[in-house]
């Protein structure tokens, strides 16, 4: 099982199809805080993780063994970096090879390391001396592909303008490092992403659209989104009136028009009403963000979720109310990783 996993990964680095540029990587001529810079501080740390999970013993040092693992397995943080922000630039160039084959080669790995983990867990520490060998081999060759192939290829491809649109995404997912890196560019030039609102190039038309906290989407677009979760939500602003609910196809509980502008008071049973206002009470004064129920629904179990809505300046803005059928999700064991409609 182990050596198909790694014969797929190293089938997967082919799919890059590019070739190694002539240009070396002057890691040192970057300033502080670059994310190739970051990368390179990360490859130094993968590799001397590697070399102490190598050097110890999992039968007769076992938990040293699992401390150094766990810490290597936060390797992960490198594999969502590249592939939630400098793939998508290199995408936007015309370079598609790493989305479709490095990508590939981190979800083998995860793969490793979860199977690792399982015997590491269950004590089959002999086993694990085996397959760690094929864990680490991949690592290394994966820093050797990066060094010699994707590093590159990105430096040459994208501009300083986009180096600093990749690392601002980066502050969203974090990195391997135990201290955060340096600001890039300069601290005083710094903008964190939940106060960016720079217009930026896109691939989709922004006609009649609107900036939300990270994306564009129209009226309509917002209004399918909330028609198609499934989900029943309410907002109720702060002067307690009702001012929105989504219409999705299977609500949990009725609602009509009428509702909007109605005083939330008014919009539920005698019996409960106490609790909701209650509920409204903590939330304005600021003691507390949530309040959660479950109750049996003509024979479905109901999840009911109130969450306090605050500004910026954590500012009491209203409540939303969000009620989900929950009894098929209950149901659930294990694991679906296969698509199945039949």
């Amino acid at each position: 099982m182990t050596r198909v996993i790694f014969q797929h990964i190293f089938g997967a680095l082919l799919c890059l199809k590019i070739k190694k540029m002539n240009t070396s990587i002057e890691i040192s001529a970057l300033p502080e805080g670059h994310p190739i810079k970051i990368y390179s501080k990360e490859k130094e740390l993968i590799l001397l993780l590697l070399k102490e999970l190598e050097e110890t013993n999992p039968v007769e040092e076992t938990q040293k063994y699992y401390n150094i693992f766990n810490q290597l397995q936060s390797i992960e943080r490198r594999f969502e970096r590249k592939e939630n922000q400098l793939f998508p630039f290199l995408e936007q160039k015309g370079w598609n090879g790493p989305s479709q084959g490095m990508w590939s080669f981190h979800d083998n790995l995860r793969e490793q390391f979860k199977l690792l983990r399982k015997k590491i867990t269950y004590r089959e520490l002999k086993e694990v001396e085996a397959d760690a060998r094929f864990l680490t081999s991949g690592i290394h060759r994966l820093l050797l592909i990066e060094e010699d192939v994707l590093f590159p290829n990105a430096l040459e491809i994208l501009s300083e303008k986009d180096w600093i649109e990749v690392r601002k995404g980066e502050e969203e997912i974090g990195w391997m490092l135990t201290e955060t890196p340096a600001a890039f560019p300069k601290k005083e030039e710094y903008i964190h992403p939940s106060q960016d609102t720079t217009k930026r190039e896109l691939s989709f038309n922004l006609e009649n659209t609107a900036h939300y906290d990270e994306g564009y989407m129209s009226v309509d677009q917002v209004n399918l989104l909330l028609k198609t979760m499934p989900l029943d939500i309410t907002y109720v602003d702060e002067n307690d009136k009702v001012i929105f609910y989504n219409r999705g196809e299977e609500r949990v509980f009725p609602r009509s028009a009428g509702i909007i502008g109605r005083e939330v008071k008014f919009c539920h049973p005698p019996k409960s009403v106490g609790t909701v206002l209650k509920i409204l009470e903590e939330f304005r004064k600021g003691t507390k963000n949530e309040a959660s129920f479950w109750i049996n629904f003509k024979g479905r179990l109901i999840y009911i979720r109130y969450f306090a809505v605050r500004d910026a300046e954590k500012k009491y803005k209203g409540v939303i109310e969000m009620s989900q059928d929950i009894t098929d999700i209950k149901k659930i064991e294990g694991e679906n990783r296969l698509l199945n409609w039949e």
